[in-house]
């Protein structure tokens, strides 16, 4: 477990890095001349805490090459596998938004009026997003991190422990300081504010476990394959899918299955988890028994 540990590490030491470095960081850029949001730069600050952090230990884990990365798939296969899963990921996605439909959960937004050219848009900038945050994602928790916990403890525990970081993270609350309110203070403020949805776990319960099996279903596929170009795909298929969804309706508040949708963020909760499950068997028969006729967990 000593990688798990010093992952979590790395992580709490972004969020320290917050507190301590976000204000003096953006006391600098207002000095240059530059008007950047105080969350910005707070964020800026742990992403460079934390990639300073993973070059430092990347060598001692033994994670630092292409294969640890989950990059060893030559470049045209590798895009190829990527391509089919994106393709494959927004499929599977279709029998949970039909199940939103049957059951009224969702609502499209008032007054929307959408052409060919904005739909041509919005399904352009779902496809960029989800590869970007898929790419980032799916490189350092099923690439490097779980290289990392498979090599000491075995491919069940890795998928586990990647699985609870990857939910955790999703609950690093959005939180903004207007710049009139910035003090000395506010790193904490900050760090306080990204870690306040943990105060009430109950209210996030049925999103976090939602998430965790997204992640258990990631890291099984990760397990499979070898590498993360079926992740990515994956990953940046649902993404896209999500972000035009929420673009162009909302969640109905109302309802005897409004419970079945989180409030943390309209979309996923106790029916997509119930879903989850159902797509997890169906790519466990792709990249599994289809493929290899037996899919080991040594």
């Amino acid at each position: 477990m000593r990688s798990f540990a010093v992952f979590l590490g790395l992580i709490a030491l972004a969020l320290v890095g917050i507190a301590v470095f976000a204000y003096p960081a953006w006391l600098l850029t207002q000095s240059l001349g530059f008007d950047y949001k105080f969350h910005r730069v707070a964020s800026r600050i742990a992403m460079l805490v934390f990639l300073v952090g993973f070059l430092f230990v990347a060598r001692r884990l033994r994670v630092a090459d292409r294969a640890s990365l989950g990059f060893a798939l030559p470049a045209p296969a590798f895009l190829a596998e990527l391509g089919k899963a994106l393709l494959l990921g927004a499929a599977l996605m279709l029998p949970v938004l039909a199940t939103m439909v049957a059951l009224d959960m969702r609502e499209f937004r008032p007054g929307l009026v959408m052409h060919a050219a904005d739909w041509a848009k919005l399904i352009a900038l779902g496809l960029v997003t989800g590869l970007v945050v898929a790419l980032i994602e799916e490189t350092a928790l099923r690439g490097a991190m779980h290289s990392a916990i498979s090599r000491e403890s075995g491919p069940v525990a890795a998928i586990v422990l990647v699985s609870l970081v990857y939910a955790a993270t999703h609950f690093f609350a959005k939180t903004r300081i207007p710049a009139d309110q910035v003090g000395p203070g506010s790193g904490l403020d900050m760090l306080s504010g990204i870690l306040s949805a943990f105060a009430n776990p109950a209210a996030i319960i049925d999103a976090f476990l939602c998430l965790a099996a997204v992640g258990v279903l990631l890291g099984m596929v990760r397990h499979l394959t070898g590498n993360v170009a079926a992740c990515i795909g994956l990953h940046a298929g649902w993404v896209a899918v999500i972000t035009v969804v929420r673009e162009t309706s909302m969640r109905r508040e109302s309802g005897p299955v409004a419970f079945l949708m989180s409030d943390y963020d309209g979309f996923i909760g106790w029916m997509v988890l119930g879903w989850t499950v159902v797509i997890g068997g169906a790519l466990w028969w792709w990249y599994g028994v289809r493929k290899w006729g037996q899919t080991p967990f040594p």
